[in-house]
This record gives C-alpha cells, sequence and structure tokens, in this order.
C-alpha cells in the first residue's frame, strides 16, 4: 500500500532559497535512484517551518530509503541545510483523490 511520509522541519528564513535550490536537486536524485518514490510536496508552514509530504509505492521503498541516508550530494545538501526536524511520521495512504480542475 501507498506510503506518505510526512517531516515537519525547521530552516532559518535566511537559508530559504538554497533550500529550495537544494529541494529540486534532492527530488531528480530521488527519482533517479529511489526506487518506490512517487512525488513530493514541500509546504512553507511559517517563516522558518517546513513540512514535507513524500509519497512512496510503500513503506518498504521508504524504509530502503531512509537507510541509504544523504548517499548523493543533493539529498545531503538539503538535509545539510535542516536545522531541526519537529515531527517524522509515516501513514498508509487510505484514499487518493484528484485535484479539483
Amino acid at each position: 500500500m501507498a506510503t506518505l511520509e510526512l517531516v515537519r522541519f525547521r530552516v532559518a528564513a535566511e537559508r530559504t532559497e538554497a533550500l529550495l535550490a537544494a529541494r529540486a536537486a534532492m527530488v531528480e536524485e530521488f527519482r533517479a535512484h529511489r526506487p518506490g518514490f512517487l512525488g513530493a510536496r514541500l509546504v512553507r508552514m511559517g517563516a522558518d517551518d517546513w513540512l514535507d509530504l513524500v509519497e512512496w509505492r510503500s513503506s518498504a521503498d521508504l524504509a530502503a530509503s531512509r537507510a541509504r541516508g544523504g548517499d548523493t550530494p543533493g539529498v545531503q545538501a538539503f538535509l545539510d541545510l535542516i536545522e531541526e526536524v519537529v515531527v517524522d511520521e509515516k501513514g498508509e495512504i487510505a484514499e487518493v483523490r484528484e485535484p479539483a480542475g
């Protein structure tokens, strides 16, 4: 069953541009090198607070990705910008809705 990874973290506001640049590289590396990666959304919750929503084909794919950590330059650059992880959870996706159009 598809799994949603939810990570809320803090990055100093003055590092926002660096975060967004690193994010783009990380997502591309996930697409190329992390089996089971389906997509991601990054939500700004406040000046320093962010919520990362990452969808995986299964909880096993998420676990395999986490085991790899920052094993590529883009992933490590993104992780290096995080000052504090506030929440790190996962859940199974029970319903999928298409955006209203």
